[in-house]
């Protein structure tokens, strides 16, 4: 299922460079590749497109704060079930300390629980098991004393 994911979410990395917006700052739109079930903020045509406006989110939409320290250069959503990670819904952009982004889903996805990786410039990753996005809106990540955190709201 996570391989069916993979393939949709590579077409989806070829748009995000124009759909990603943060909090804190103004980093430049990211394209949304179609098929993929988030995104940071993007335009859809498709069936499993991101959303492209915000009544059309999904319930799983939630914003990604980064306080751990450490710039991220790539984030992994994947559904808890699937045997693969997505895309890097960030494409080429990056998610600096202290700041945020925004993370959409097409408004017609199920999927409750969500695994999340991230990962630095080095490729030292971190990964975050079962959550469940219907119940989360917010998803602050720390690193402190070399374990990582996650305080949800």
């Amino acid at each position: 299922m996570k391989y069916l994911f993979f393939t949709a979410t590579l077409c989806v990395a070829l748009l995000i460079t124009t759909a990603c917006s943060s909090s804190t700052t103004s980093n430049a739109n990211k394209p949304a590749a179609s098929g993929s079930p988030a995104t940071a903020a993007a335009p859809a045509s498709t069936p499993n497109a991101p959303a492209s406006t915000a009544n059309q989110g999904a319930a799983q939409d939630f914003t990604l704060v980064n306080k751990t320290g450490v710039e991220i250069h790539a984030v992994y959503i994947s559904p808890h079930d699937g045997d693969d990670w997505e895309e890097d819904i960030l494409g080429r952009d990056t998610l600096p300390a202290g700041e945020s982004v925004d993370i959409k889903f097409h408004r017609t996805e199920t999927a409750e629980n969500w695994d999340l990786r991230i990962e630095d410039s080095k490729g030292n990753a971190i990964e975050w098991e079962n959550l469940n996005l219907l119940k989360i809106s917010k998803a602050t990540l720390h690193y402190e004393n070399g374990k990582a955190t996650a305080e949800v709201e």
